[in-house]
């Protein structure tokens, strides 16, 4: 008996129809079809209602086939065939069939090379039978180690148990679970595979069933560092149970790009030297693009039978051919403490490695400071030799004072970080690719270097695995977005909280500060406080250059832009009238008058106001000024947007401006920005070659008498540095540091991001 089903989109008033070669599928008679139904809440899938009975005829020998097509039916019943060329078929051997066979046939319109079915309800299972010398087999995977989509899902792993029982008397027990990645396979390892005390047991997952084919491109690399950690977190859990691993290898999906497919063959590289014996599919079935090769897969996940037949054949049963005192050996091995002596010299200091778990343990008892230096060549050459470090970060899991929390380790194996351990210290470091397994932390971002992960809500890594330093910002959106999973708050560096950059900001909208990581780094930021127990002070330029713009820039202080730092404003009066209209004028075409002589645009309501940087090389402005004129509007909006946002969202505010001024200018802009604030403490401080005497006693105003030429700046890297670091000590003499700058978002916030 047979129930047949489609996925089928449809128009309101038509139907499918089921019509093939034998009588009971109507004899290719379109008006004899057999309707298909569906429902609101399973559309767009169509099935039969009821079995059909399909007889083999009279005829002896192979199997047989019966070919057959859907059509889709119109309100009158007439029909149009899904597809022209071959029919699809299914194969009819009574002598397989010991229940209904559900033929589930993918999509309409897209003919299968080998069809998928499976038995409803299937017939008590007569287990194999035992063989005295043969060996207990877990297979552990997902849907493809269930045999989807073979014919009754007769695929590799069913292929394998035939094979192992009839020439080893192995038994082979199938654990696998649709849909399962690598974290629920950990989750459910203990009560799956445990209970049948396995001598070997098969992990056989997919990078597809990670999400790879489908996620951001800026999530692929955490993605295959997630699968990478989790399947040697397996292999450890395999071993601990005394049982010997087996990985299956990576394999093909029909929606991998290029990318996938470069990070298909990367984890397959690398699987390939993880010490662990991996059947090797790709050569098999991979058509050298990551998608699989023609006429062997049922969907872009699924093999279909000759996609697992491939798989299978891809197997050495010799793998299988396993000696009993062996594998008892290798248990024992496993079992015995995993310890491995590595250093000792005659003072004590000691150290030893656990290759299983990447772990290295330095202990220094005595006296003496020890520094371990790439050039110690003694250690070095004992380290790669027996120690088995991983290429990568080394974390501290007891990080000590004085003691750095991490190293990095060389592609060869050598520690390439001085690491000083002073005495009395006992320290034990585990290499960061063990905090990508799964129900170590949550991966945050990882794009091949970099590294964010929540260890917990209270604690957040960064991992820096590149030659340079990282300088994570909140306008790197993908970043910005991915740490909104973290709660808001202040975090920062509990061993270097006064080291600039290291006080991480974040709100409901994501990352709100800049944070360096320095190159081979590893950096933990540990929650401190709300992010209302911190005074935010946002720094907002006024002119009458871009001088404050440039020095910010250089301190790193710098976000994206406001309205005043790319302008020219030599009349302090201007600035406060601007303010006062809210900016509207500011871009209005009806004021803005090009010189081509001067190379800028001139303000003719505020006469003071021009603009150098607006106009591009590919622009005609003496002949058409509307393309100048929406680039304007589009920017200078979006920076005035940020303006007000500051001023809604900061705790203080330093308006700062450079440049001439006179005092009742400054007392003009004051008030103005007085009425702004709305009860907000905020300071202007005004940067100029001139006497402080002019500005004394006036509120909120702060004067230096310095000078900040932006034209000298340009022409002299040393003297931009110079002005840069009397800028800082202004700042810090002022409160002001990378632990309490408020930085404005790039985006307006009414805008919707989706991450």
């Amino acid at each position: 008996m047979y129930k047949f089903q489609v996925s089928a989109y449809t128009q309101t008033g038509e139907s499918i129809g089921l019509v093939g070669s034998t009588p009971e599928l109507g004899l290719w008679d379109i008006a004899r079809c057999v309707h298909l139904r569906t429902s609101g809440d399973r559309y767009p899938l169509w099935w039969t209602d009821t079995e059909i009975d399909i007889q083999p005829s009279l005829e002896s020998g192979e199997r047989q086939r019966v070919e057959y097509k859907y059509v889709r039916l119109d309100a009158k019943d007439r029909g149009r065939w899904e597809a022209l060329g071959p029919n699809r078929w299914l194969p009819i051997n009574p002598n397989e069939q010991s229940g209904t066979i559900v033929v589930d046939d993918g999509a309409f319109g897209y003919l299968q090379p080998y069809p998928f079915g499976y038995i409803q309800e299937s017939a008590v299972r007569i287990p194999l039978e035992k063989g005295t010398e043969g060996l207990k087999i877990v297979v552990i995977g997902s849907s493809v180690a269930l045999g989807h989509k073979a014919w009754l899902l007769k695929g590799w792993v069913w292929l394998l148990e035939q094979a192992l029982q009839e020439q080893y008397g192995h038994r082979l027990v199938n654990v696998s679970e649709v849909g399962a990645n690598v974290s629920r396979t950990i989750a459910r390892f203990g009560s799956v595979v445990t209970p049948e005390r396995p001598d070997v047991v098969i992990i056989a997952l997919s990078l597809g069933n990670e999400g790879l084919a489908h996620c951001l491109p800026h999530q692929r690399r955490a993605i295959q560092r997630l699968f990478e950690s989790g399947l040697q977190q397996l292999v450890q859990m395999t071993r601990a149970l005394g049982a010997r691993p087996i990985l299956g290898g990576v394999y093909p999906n029909n929606d991998y790009s290029p990318e996938h497919h470069w990070l298909l063959k990367d984890t397959h590289d690398r699987m390939l030297n993880w010490g662990v014996t991996i059947l090797d599919w790709l050569a098999a079935v991979d058509d050298g693009q990551g998608r699989w090769r023609e006429g062997i897969s049922f969907d872009p996940a699924h093999p279909n039978t000759i996609g697992h037949r491939l798989m299978y054949q891809a197997i050495e049963l010799s793998l299988f051919q396993i000696d009993k005192a062996e594998l008892a050996k290798e248990k024992q091995r496993f079992w015995q403490p995993n310890e491995i002596p590595i250093y000792l010299d005659n003072a004590g200091f000691y150290i030893c490695a656990c290759i299983e778990e990447k772990r290295l343990r330095i202990n220094n008892p005595s006296k003496y400071s020890y520094t371990v230096v790439p050039y110690w060549q003694e250690l070095q050459t004992v380290l790669q030799s027996k120690a088995g470090l991983i290429p990568g970060i080394y974390i501290a899991k007891n990080a000590q004072k004085g003691t750095l929390p991490f190293f990095a380790v060389q592609e060869d194996g050598a520690i390439a970080t001085t690491v000083e351990i002073p005495p009395g210290v006992d320290v034990e470091y585990s290499a960061a690719f063990n905090l990508f397994a799964p129900n170590n932390s949550q991966v945050l971002f990882y794009d091949g270097h970099l590294g964010l992960l929540q260890q917990d809500k209270r604690h957040l890594w960064a991992i820096n695995e590149s030659d340079h330093e990282y300088n994570i910002q909140p306008m790197w959106q993908e970043v910005r977005l991915a740490l909104k999973a973290m709660p808001p708050g202040v975090y920062e560096d509990p061993l270097h909280p006064d080291i600039p950059f290291r006080t991480m900001m974040i709100g409901d909208r994501g990352l709100e500060s800049r944070v360096k990581v320095p190159p081979k780094s590893a950096v933990l930021f540990e929650y401190k406080c709300k992010l209302s127990n911190i005074s935010r002070v946002a720094i907002v330029p006024l002119g009458d250059r871009c001088a404050v713009r440039m020095m910010l820039y250089k301190m790193e202080y710098d976000g994206p832009a406001f309205p005043f730092d790319l302008t020219r404003t030599t009349n302090i009066a201007d600035i406060a009238d601007i303010i006062e209209n809210r900016f509207y004028d500011m871009w209005n075409p009806a004021f803005l008058h090009y010189n081509p002589e001067a190379g800028r645009i001139y303000h003719s309501k505020w006469t003071g106001l021009s603009f150098a940087h607006e106009v591009e090389d590919t622009d005609d402005p003496v002949n058409d000024m509307s393309p100048v004129h929406e680039r304007m509007r589009i920017r200078y909006t979006a920076r005035s947007q940020r303006f007000w946002y500051t001023i809604e969202n900061s705790d203080k505010l330093l308006f700062v401006r450079t440049g001439i001024s006179e005092r009742s200018g400054a007392i003009d802009l004051v008030n103005k920005l007085e009425k702004q604030c709305q009860g907000k403490p905020f300071h202007l401080l005004l940067l100029s070659p001139q006497a402080s005497d002019e500005f004394l006693n006036l509120s909120y105003v702060l004067h230096y008498n310095v000078e900040f030429n932006p034209d000298r700046m340009y022409d002299d890297l040393g003297h931009w540095i110079y002005c840069t670091e009397v800028m800082r000590g202004i700042l810090e003499s002022l409160g002001v540091s990378s632990k309490n700058l408020f930085w404005c978002p790039p985006n307006h916030p009414k805008d919707t991001l989706k991450g």
